[in-house]
């Protein structure tokens, strides 16, 4: 597990995973810094309940943000084109729109929604 203080600092530069759960009520704009090697980001058990385009993620293959209080599925992962799995447990999901996950998409966790 790593700290919003490692992530701030850059010690955690070249990082390929990253897990991050502080009670974060907003996504952290430090993660983009790492966009040229993360490739798991997990974002669970925090507060979270919105995201902002993850694209600029081009090497993110698997994301999860379980335990957050989102109400409809984000649509932050369209231009994720590396990414294959994504995980929503346990959040309050009641929305998923259309087209908004790459083709790439071979798992999708949503278990424990509304």
């Amino acid at each position: 597990m790593h700290t919003l203080a490692q992530l701030r600092s850059g010690e955690l530069k070249g990082t390929a995973r990253l897990t991050l759960s502080e009670g974060l009520t907003s996504f952290p704009e430090e993660i983009f810094d790492l966009a040229d090697s993360l490739e798991i980001l997990d974002l669970s058990n925090n507060l979270l309940c919105e995201l902002p385009d993850l694209g600029r993620l081009t090497h993110l293959k698997i994301a999860f943000f379980s335990n957050n209080r989102f109400t409809s599925f984000p649509s932050s992962f369209k231009n994720c084109t590396n990414l294959y799995m994504v995980g929503f447990k346990n959040n309050q999901i009641e929305t998923f729109g259309e087209n908004i996950l790459p083709e790439t998409i071979s798992w999708l966790i949503l278990t424990d929604n509304r």
